[in-house]
């Protein structure tokens, strides 16, 4: 496994949320909360709370998930790019996924100081769509469903149940970041490469 920007933020990631775990004071300064970002000016709490986790169901959850597309799509930037464009461009998608994450929660909690979320789901929601896009034909194996499924038929089937889980609500899930880790994934991967979006049609149809 060679060292490269995803196995960082994964090995990084990892540690900070194991701090945090036995830290409560850590999680609390580093959790996303859209008051304390407009009240205080604690502006860094956008990206802070990337590093940590509820437990270790949700950290392993998201670092499996982020490694295992993540992979793919960074071995692909760094073979169309070069190795560091590659990597650069893989970081800029992680974090600003992340950023793009936190827009719904932020409109919808400004003036909530009750509200509060934590973890790398916005910004691995990013990625995984960042990977969609670059390679729809990919099919995926999910835990729940025994069968291989094609990214373009995935991608819209996981957007759909957020939406859903979103409206429903009392989850205790952030869907909205994840919906807008997904927008901005996609949105990310037309930017850099329009191409992409002309192989996702030809995908479908």
């Amino acid at each position: 496994m060679a060292l490269n920007a995803l196995i960082v933020i994964i090995l990084i990631t990892s540690l900070i949320s194991y701090n945090a775990f036995s830290n409560s004071d850590l999680k609390y300064r580093w959790m996303y909360i859209p008051y304390r970002c407009k009240h205080d000016g604690q502006y860094y709490r956008i990206f802070s709370h990337l590093f940590i986790h509820a437990d270790f169901t949700h950290l392993i959850f998201n670092m499996l998930s982020l490694y295992f597309l993540g992979d793919k799509l960074i071995n692909h930037f760094m073979i169309y790019y070069g190795e560091f464009m590659g990597q650069l461009y893989f970081i800029v998608l992680y974090f600003l996924g992340g950023l793009f994450a936190t827009l719904i929660p932020y409109l919808r909690n400004h003036d909530n100081p009750a509200y509060m979320s934590l973890g790398a789901s916005g910004a691995v929601s990013a990625v995984i769509f960042g990977a969609i896009m670059w390679n729809p034909s990919m099919t995926l194996n999910l835990m729940f469903i025994p069968i291989e499924i094609p990214a373009y038929i995935f991608g819209p089937l996981y957007i759909a149940f957020e939406i859903y889980s979103d409206r429903r609500g009392n989850t205790g899930v952030a869907h909205d970041a994840h919906i807008g880790g997904a927008i901005f994934g996609i949105i990310y991967i037309l930017i850099i490469n329009i191409d992409k979006g002309r192989e996702l049609i030809d995908s479908i149809f």
